[in-house]
């Protein structure tokens, strides 16, 4: 596996870069970086989707330590349906990415207090060129560019999650975007029925979009 994990820009572009606070409820962001984590060892041909539970198939680690963690729980675990493990990894996982992300100086740690003993965790970005390649990605995307496989997952869960305000937008451009980063999904053929000659479509993957979609709606309304 090569470049940033999923769950990496998907937390880098939720949290604002100056006061290092997050932009989205936190509870989505929570599934939407556990739905990341799956859809990364999808992609990298580690899991799949077998008889209803998604599967190892191949154990050699990708060299990333937050997304080997997941790998080495779901080979040591009972199978369990994407929605499941969804909900399974969204506890604790955002710690462990942020942890990882001020490790490597993308972001710092700033430890507040609030009341007197309330302590509040900011994270501002340090370094800004991680993001700026997941933004330009995706807006190469949004304006035409034929997006690779995982610029096109990404796109997916920011459909999903309903992130297009931390892109910038809102009103009539915020909906505009959102269709197209749907329609960058289904070509994709991460969800709905479509299927594009010559694309690679794993089932495994569209099958954890459609768990998360169910879990965020859940947790906040149809509209969120």
């Amino acid at each position: 596996m090569t470049g940033v994990p999923l769950a990496e820009e998907l937390l880098l572009l939720a949290y604002d870069d100056e006061t290092g606070k997050a932009t989205m409820p936190r509870i989505s962001l929570d599934l939407g970086m556990a739905a990341a984590a799956l859809i990364e060892l999808s992609l990298a041909g580690r899991i799949a989707y077998d008889d209803g539970a998604l599967t190892v198939v191949d154990p050699t680690p990708t060299g990333e330590p937050v997304i080997d963690d997941v790998l080495a729980r779901i080979a040591a675990d009972t199978p369990h349906s994407p929605s499941s493990w969804v909900q399974r990894l969204r506890h604790g996982l955002r710690d462990r990415i942020l942890g990882d992300l001020c490790e490597h100086g993308v972001v710092r740690d700033v430890d507040e207090t609030e009341l007197g003993f309330i302590h509040v965790h900011r994270y501002p970005v340090l370094d800004r060129s991680v993001e700026a390649d997941t933004r330009q990605r995706l807006t190469a995307a949004l304006t035409g560019a034929p997006p690779d496989e995982r610029t096109a997952a990404l796109a997916t869960l920011v459909a999903v999650l309903r992130m297009e305000s931390a892109l910038g937008l809102s009103g009539e451009a915020a909906e505009e975007t959102h269709h197209r980063l749907e329609k960058i999904a289904s070509g994709a053929g991460f969800t709905g029925e479509v299927s594009i000659e010559g694309s690679v479509v794993r089932p495994s993957v569209g099958l954890v979009v459609a768990a998360l979609g169910r879990a965020v709606q859940a947790a906040l309304g149809p509209r969120h």
